[in-house]
């Protein structure tokens, strides 16, 4: 061997190990005699030539010459530069890994984004959609992050005691004036602590973790009554599978004449709101208004770092866009205020009220991207930071869905009695639903079913974690109202309890009291303009009459007063005071000036 030893191979003087060669063991051979040479000269390399035979020369030569001072300042400085090239090759490998992705400035670990949507991202091509330009507004994702401020999701922490943990709920104050139902005090944390609060993982799925979706190209209605095309008319033997729950399904959940949700499907956006929705990643507070039948609510109290890392978008469909440009201006984002406006098209049904359950329930298929959803109907206000929502109604519990329950209807016979009391749909096809569902076993709520507290929710606020089993449930409650009715709160219940008895999972429900305190609720469009339209009708109140006060009369300074008695006397009236002034002795004044008594 020249120059060194050579890599993986040592030579006999190495206290006897074994060489390996081709892969073969080898007894030790000895080495050949190795040529004079000249003394290596005082460098780094040494004199003779590249390894490390100059360098142990040239340290020897140190060793041999300095003092045993120099030598250990020698060794430290040596341990120093080490130390410093570790540290900056682990800071610009650092940089390197987490500069270009999105997810990981984020915190979100790639686990969440791969169980959504799987078949998303491989879907693009063949179906009518631009996917050159898509393609390369992906690739810009990241850049736009990166230039844009980097909000990073402080570390999450385990704390001994919780903030809130001495808050004792107490039953909303009284108000004379607000009679009916009323928000009741609320403990949140700060927005710092509830980030720091949010899971690093995302919470366990019991059983399913792998949730794919129908899509059929050529749909053929084999069933009355088995709900509409937009649905892909699932028939009830597909209905009674979907609760068969497995480790990795395929269901109806809407969207069904597409690979992509909102691209030909029906419910159908823009590409270039496809792409927004697609780089919407951690958050999503979405509503929608149709119809024209609500005014748009702006969020209120809302943090910065909320306004930058969460995205609030607002679907609409043509005739209310029509009708909001006539009274706000929409900027060239198509914002307004915090929300971003989606305008839908081709919507599946005609009533409005239904066209509104697609982003209510299938928001995991809209945003395949994002691991929580936070959705508010288009009459509420929202009025709290949604990090603070997540803590106090999913985190705080160690739950992965939660809804309000109604706050004073628990039995779903009593809802559907109200339902018809307030015209809300047609009362033939409530009762079809109600007997269906009484024939697959419900019965009225009672407290053989608690923990259970109600199976009716105020569904107009949902606030939920985007994992496989949320979202096979929401997609068989959208599959509910697509072949029944359009009221929700009907058949909650039964998804719910058929879910629950074949995996550990249930819907949180809250206290309405509570929900009432986080959103406030206007008045639906129409009432709104009835009432504004009565107070213009009635008449104007007649003016305040004024009267003129009168001035006083001035009496001469030498004038005498009247004693007190005597103006008493005059204002007294009934029979007892006249008979008892009649007998009682008039005193008069003489000219002389004496007095004298008249009985």
């Amino acid at each position: 061997m020249n120059g060194g030893a050579s890599l993986g191979l040592r030579t006999s003087g190495s206290y006897g190990s074994l060489q390996h060669s081709n892969g073969l063991l080898a007894s030790p051979a000895p080495s050949p005699p190795l040529a004079a040479r000249k003394p290596a000269k005082l460098s780094l390399g040494g004199g003779g030539g590249p390894g490390r035979g100059g360098e142990r020369l040239l340290f020897a030569r140190i060793y041999m010459f300095a003092s045993r001072r120099q030598r250990m300042l020698l060794l430290l400085l040596v341990a120093v530069a080490v130390v410093l090239c570790f540290l900056f090759s682990s800071l610009v490998s650092k940089d390197e890994v987490a500069a270009p992705g999105t997810e990981t400035m984020l915190g979100f670990s790639d686990h969440v984004l791969s169980f959504v949507n799987p078949g998303w991202t491989s879907s693009f091509s063949g179906n009518g959609l631009n996917t050159t330009s898509l393609a390369k507004k992906q690739s810009d994702i990241s850049n736009e992050k990166v230039q844009g401020p980097l909000w990073t999701f402080p570390p999450a922490i385990a704390l001994e005691h919780h903030p809130c943990e001495n808050f004792s709920f107490s039953p909303p104050p009284v108000d004379r004036k607000r009679t009916g139902p009323r928000p009741c005090p609320v403990c949140y944390v700060p927005v710092e602590q509830a980030l720091a609060l949010m899971p690093r993982a995302p919470t366990a799925s019991p059983i399913l973790q792998s949730l794919n979706y129908l899509s059929e190209d050529h749909l053929v209605l084999k069933e009355s009554g088995s709900g509409s095309l937009f649905g892909g008319y699932p028939s009830l033997e597909q209905r009674d599978m979907s609760y068969d729950i497995k480790d990795s399904m395929t269901v109806h959940c809407g969207f069904v004449r597409g690979k992509i949700p909102g691209l030909n499907t029906g419910f159908d956006v823009d590409e270039a709101d496809l792409y927004e929705m697609r780089k919407c990643h951690g958050t999503v507070v979405a509503s929608a208004i149709f119809g024209n039948y609500d005014i748009m609510q702006q969020p209120e109290n809302i943090s910065e770092f909320s306004k930058d890392t969460v995205c609030f978008f607002m679907f609409l469909d043509e005739e209310t866009e029509a009708a909001i440009k006539n009274t706000t201006t929409v900027d060239n984002m198509k914002r307004i205020g915090l929300w971003r406006v989606i305008v839908v098209h081709n919507l599946p049904y005609s009533d409005a009220r239904r066209n509104g359950k697609v982003p209510k329930l299938l928001l995991h298929r809209l945003f395949p991207n994002v691991r929580y959803s936070l959705w508010i109907d288009g009459k509420l206000k929202l009025v709290k930071d949604p990090y603070q929502l997540l803590e106090r109604f999913l985190w705080r519990k160690n739950v992965s869905f939660a809804i309000s329950r109604h706050y004073r209807r628990f039995d779903v016979f009593e809802e559907a009695e109200a339902n018809k009391a307030g015209g809300k749909y047609d009362n033939a096809s409530i009762d079809n639903q109600i007997e269906f569902y009484k024939k697959e076993g419900l019965t009225h709520y009672s407290s053989a079913k608690l923990p259970i507290t109600s199976d009716v929710p105020e569904g107009c606020v949902i606030i939920r974690e985007n994992i496989p089993i949320t979202n096979l449930f929401t997609c068989l409650w959208f599959n509910e109202v697509d072949r029944f009715t359009s009221r929700d709160q009907l058949s909650f219940s039964t998804v719910r309890d058929k879910i629950r008895s074949r995996v550990n999972w249930t819907a949180d429900m809250f206290l309405d009291c509570e929900r009432r305190d986080f959103v406030v609720q206007a008045y639906h469009r129409e009432l709104m303009e009835q009432k504004l339209a009565a107070l213009r009708s009635q008449p104007p109140p007649p003016p305040a009459v004024v009267r003129a006060q009168q001035p006083r009369k001035m009496l001469p300074d030498n004038a005498a007063k009247e004693p007190v008695r005597a103006s008493a006397t005059k204002k007294s009236t009934g029979k007892r005071s006249r008979k008892s002034s009649s007998k009682q002795p008039h005193r008069t004044k003489a000219a002389s000036g004496k007095e004298t008594v008249r009985l």
